[in-house]
C-alpha cells in the first residue's frame, strides 16, 4: 500500500509587503499586488510563481520565484520560498507568461 503525501495549501502572498536592498545600500519598499502560481511539470514539491510587485511610487515589476517543500527538520513538510534563481521547463515558462499576458501584466 502506497501512502500519498499531502502538503499544506499553496502560499498566497497578495498584499504582503517587503523590501528590496540595492547594492548601493538603498532600500525600496514594495507590495505584492498579484501572483500567478502553478506546479512545476513533473514535480509535486515545487510551485512556480510570477508575482506582480508594486514599489512605493510608480514603479511596478514582475518577479519569477518558486516555493519548495522543506526537507530540513525545522521546515519539513512546509512550503519554503526558494532563495536561488529557479530552473523551469520551457513549457511552464510559456504557460505562466501566457497567463500574465491574459491578465494584462505584459
Amino acid at each position: 500500500m502506497k501512502i500519498e503525501n499531502t502538503y499544506p495549501d499553496k502560499p498566497n502572498n497578495i498584499g504582503k509587503q517587503g523590501q528590496a536592498r540595492h547594492p548601493d545600500g538603498r532600500v525600496e519598499r514594495y507590495t505584492i499586488v498579484g501572483e500567478i502560481c502553478m506546479p512545476q511539470t513533473g514535480s509535486k514539491t515545487k510551485l512556480i510563481y510570477l508575482q506582480k510587485i508594486q514599489f512605493d511610487g510608480d514603479k511596478s515589476e514582475l518577479r519569477l520565484c518558486y516555493y519548495i517543500i522543506g526537507k530540513l527538520p525545522k521546515m519539513k513538510g512546509k512550503w519554503v520560498f526558494g532563495q536561488y534563481a529557479t530552473f523551469l521547463p520551457a513549457n511552464d515558462f510559456k504557460a505562466i507568461t501566457d497567463e500574465a499576458r491574459n491578465r494584462g501584466w505584459i
